[in-house]
């Protein structure tokens, strides 16, 4: 059986967290070894460790989730449908751009290798996932306690954000759309069992 190849988003960020994992580490001793004294080896330094800290603790957390896998489930309160959502997502015209947005761990949601149901579930799963990463985002401000320019982190912070809930909605839109699809499945499926009972 063949390992599921890193996609192309994954392997994105793994770069961007080594790169800018380096970037940091060589700024900081330049700046804090006092070998070279320049704001803007600090800031260039600062901007990459907040860039690693975000992309790392994504996918740290993306893990630790993955240990909840069994129950979180797409049933589940936080995961309905609400009323106002269907206005909301055809004026933000989510159908228009949802394919474009760049997907983890496009296996996960293969309907040749995932029933409907288990797929249902990774959007829940994923779903929650981008609600940790809206917290993950807004913990970057208290980076300003050490270095100061608050608005700077905040700023970063709320496009952050901004960047995760396209996610989230992504999911919210298209997990209805999946039940039905089941509903349909269990319809047909009862209607075959009806007929070879009826023989």
């Amino acid at each position: 059986m063949e390992k599921n190849k890193m996609s192309k988003p994954a392997i994105f960020m793994h770069s961007v967290i080594i790169v800018t994992c380096l970037a940091s580490i060589i700024c900081f001793t330049l700046y804090y070894g006092n070998i070279y004294k320049s704001e803007v080896v600090l800031w260039t330094g600062i901007t990459a460790f907040t860039i690693m800290y975000h992309f790392w603790m994504r996918i740290i957390m993306g893990n630790v989730t993955k240990l909840f896998k069994k129950h979180i489930t797409y049933k589940q309160w936080w995961f309905k449908e609400r009323k106002f959502e269907k206005k909301l997502y055809q004026k933000l015209k989510v159908k228009k751009w949802k394919g474009k947005a760049l997907t983890y761990n496009p296996a996960t949601f293969s309907l040749k290798e995932h029933s409907l149901e288990e797929i249902a579930n990774t959007m829940a799963k994923s779903e929650l996932d981008h609600w940790v990463n809206e917290a993950i985002s807004v913990s970057t401000i208290f980076f300003s306690t050490i270095w100061g320019q608050f608005w700077i982190f905040l700023i970063t912070a709320l496009c952050a954000m901004a960047f995760d809930s396209q996610f989230i909605i992504m999911q919210r839109y298209n997990r209805p759309r999946i039940l039905i699809a089941m509903q349909k499945e269990k319809k047909k499926s009862l209607k075959q069992d009806t007929i070879i009972l009826n023989k």
